[in-house]
């Protein structure tokens, strides 16, 4: 097993805008998200929804989610980083947690900005994180 930091993670993770969230309430759901670059990684990942989705009322049931992220090869040929998390997800409704976390490229999916009618935030915090990147592995625990 190599020694990445999250640190190290955070930075690979930059560059990788979406991510499969997986939610599980009798059968796995996989479904595109977006980080929105929100990356200083602690261990903790943002990602802004609907409320009245499908994802948030999975979510209600089992608070127990998965992220996958994965990058395409290298200049050089080399796989890209594959990044696997499990954590517990919080949905949170707080304007001001809306406000810290806004970038601008979230006006393509929540055009009034975070007084977008219905929208929730759903922060993911990391209690295992899995990677792989052609030459290394390892595993953290946030």
């Amino acid at each position: 097993m190599a020694d990445k930091t999250l640190h190290d993670l955070s930075k690979a993770m930059r560059d990788l805008d979406f991510c499969m969230l997986t939610t599980g309430t009798g059968r796995l759901t996989s479904r595109p998200m977006s980080n929105n670059g929100d990356v200083e990684y602690d261990g903790d990942s943002w990602f802004y929804a609907y409320e009245d989705s499908a994802k948030i009322r999975d979510i209600e049931q089992d608070p127990a989610v998965g992220l996958s992220f994965s990058e395409g090869k290298s200049l050089l040929g080399k796989p890209g980083i594959f990044i696997g998390i499990e954590g517990h997800a919080e949905l949170i409704r707080d304007k001001a947690q809306f406000e810290a976390h806004w970038t601008k490229s979230l006006d393509r999916w929540f055009p009034q900005g975070t007084d977008t009618p219905g929208m929730i935030l759903i922060k993911v915090h990391a209690e295992r994180i899995r990677y792989w990147d052609g030459e290394e592995e390892g595993e953290l625990r946030p």
